[in-house]
């Protein structure tokens, strides 16, 4: 859970970087918050990812009608993909630039809840 705390609040540190600086406010705090951010998160996803492969080892023997479980992989490797994205804004950040406006990184912040959401579903229903 502390790695999708991480995911779901980085992109709310770049909304205000980019808004701020667009006020003239003072940003390197943020910038600062952001890096000390992805350091926890991506101990948390090493975590996260380690527990997730030996839970599908042990219900590797038995992967017959285990189609949600690779389902749900899949939509993990697209937080993974999520997560490497914003380590590239992080590191734009750093440079003291993120190219776009405080809207396209809100409208970002809701990729992960969508991947997030349908997780859950695959894990509750498991549809297949």
């Amino acid at each position: 859970m502390s790695w999708m705390a991480g995911i779901f609040y980085l992109p709310r540190i770049f909304v205000h970087y980019v808004e701020g600086q667009a006020a003239g406010e003072q940003v390197t705090r943020l910038a600062i918050m952001a890096q000390k951010l992805y350091k926890f998160m991506t101990i948390m996803m090493m975590l996260a990812v380690g527990t997730g492969i030996w839970l599908w080892l042990a219900y590797f023997p038995v992967a017959e009608g285990m189609g949600w479980l690779h389902a749900k992989i899949t939509f993990v490797v697209l937080l993974l993909v999520y997560h490497f994205w914003s380590k590239r804004r992080m590191q734009e950040m750093q440079q003291g630039h993120l190219d776009h406006s405080g809207l396209y990184y809100r409208w970002a912040n809701e990729i992960p809840l969508l991947l997030t959401i349908v997780i859950l579903i695959l894990v509750e229903v498991k549809p297949f």
